[in-house]
């Protein structure tokens, strides 16, 4: 760094990091590291290349472990591919391990596995607190875009070669929480970004970014756009029950790019839960804020930027119709409130069609009048 020029942030977390790994060293090891449930790209290349420094630099041991499933396409072929050791968390590893880093999630989330009444060792992530974490070392830097960020920047300051697996992990990493790159606000978030890039795997980089998609997928879209439902700029589908929660965000993605539409709000149900992501265009949108205004625990929600999703308890009885029901009425109810959607202004299905007439099908392709 030149004499006189500010360092930038990312660069300060990173050298952050690498400090408190080299104060602490072996003394870590072993070490949990654990992802939020569900974990996406970003968690997943977060906790990888946070193994990785660990162990080459300190000789610390560590785990990588999660709660729940990793079901989008993209996600497995990027585990698949770069050859990730991560593992569903028992309860044995609770106790295990006296040393634990929490990644892309903190303790007061309700979206990881790690129990409230116990200490962590790291708390790196993006995300706003709910509460400030409590821990040994905490990095939560909300304006990086991606959490993988501050783990690219300690990696390239800490001098250690850098396999392509691990480069490849980070681009990615930072690509999809980013909306490649349109998140990114800083200009460190780029230059940390092109960094990686250059040791990355490409060829490896474009099968993750674009492996084949399962049937699965398909009938749930269809599913998807046969019930959704638009008013005001604002679309909405209820998938019912879903085979993994990551196809509810994909299907939330999928609907955004509906012209005419600012948010998109998708629901799934999976195992006695509601699973819920709310998806905005509008830059001045702060979606995770307005996803946490219509839960009834704040805590269940959380998301960055124009991203959101969450979930919480509704019934162990799939059967239970009433009561799913309710749920989903109520968020939209209380989504069209927090946007001020007049109650007059009725939602109409767009990708329906109407009865064929004249050896036609007639689209309901237009919003009512509000």
């Amino acid at each position: 760094m030149e004499k006189g020029v500010p360092e930038h942030l990312t660069a300060k977390n990173g050298r952050k990091l690498l400090r408190f790994l080299e104060g602490r060293g072996e003394a870590l090891s072993p070490l949990l590291i654990v992802m939020h449930n569900y974990p996406d790209p970003d968690a997943i290349a977060t906790a990888f290349t946070l193994q990785y420094i660990a162990e080459k630099l300190c000789n610390i041991k560590s785990r990588i472990v999660y709660k729940g499933s990793i079901g989008r396409v993209e996600n497995r072929a990027m585990v698949s591919q770069l050859r990730i050791p991560i593992h569903k968390i028992h309860a044995s590893d609770i106790s295990k391990y006296n040393h634990v880093a929490l990644i892309d999630t903190q303790p007061a989330f309700e979206n990881n596995p790690y129990p409230r009444d116990r200490p962590v060792t790291m708390v790196i992530d993006q995300h706003p607190y709910v509460t400030k974490p409590t821990a040994e070392l905490v990095i939560v830097d909300t304006e990086c875009g991606a959490t993988s960020v501050i783990l690219a920047q300690a990696l390239l300051l800490s001098g250690l070669e850098i396999p392509k697996r691990i480069a490849t992990a980070l681009a990615y990493g930072i690509l999809s929480d980013t909306l490649n790159l349109y998140r990114a606000k800083r200009a460190d978030i780029i230059e940390t970004y092109l960094a990686i890039l250059q040791l990355c795997d490409m060829r490896a980089l474009i099968k993750i970014q674009h492996p084949p998609k399962s049937r699965k997928f398909f009938t749930t879209l269809s599913k998807g756009l046969g019930v959704a439902k638009a008013v005001r700029g604002l679309i909405v589908s209820h998938l019912g029950k879903v085979e993994h929660p990551d196809l509810v965000s994909e299907i939330a993605d999928f609907l955004l790019t509906y012209k005419g539409m600012e948010r998109s709000l998708c629901t799934g149900r999976f195992k006695g839960k509601l699973h819920v992501s709310l998806r905005s265009n509008r830059p001045t949108d702060d979606t995770p804020e307005i996803l946490r205004n219509i839960f009834n625990d704040r805590k269940e929600a959380g998301g960055h930027g124009m991203v959101a999703g969450g979930a919480f308890d509704v019934s162990e009885d799939e059967k239970d119709e009433p009561r799913w029901q309710e749920a989903e009425n109520t968020l939209v109810q209380r989504l069209r409130k927090r946007l001020r959607i007049p109650v007059k202004c009725e939602s109409y299905s767009p990708f329906r069609t109407a009865e064929p007439s004249a050896g036609s099908a007639v689209s309901k392709d237009s919003p009512a009048p509000c």
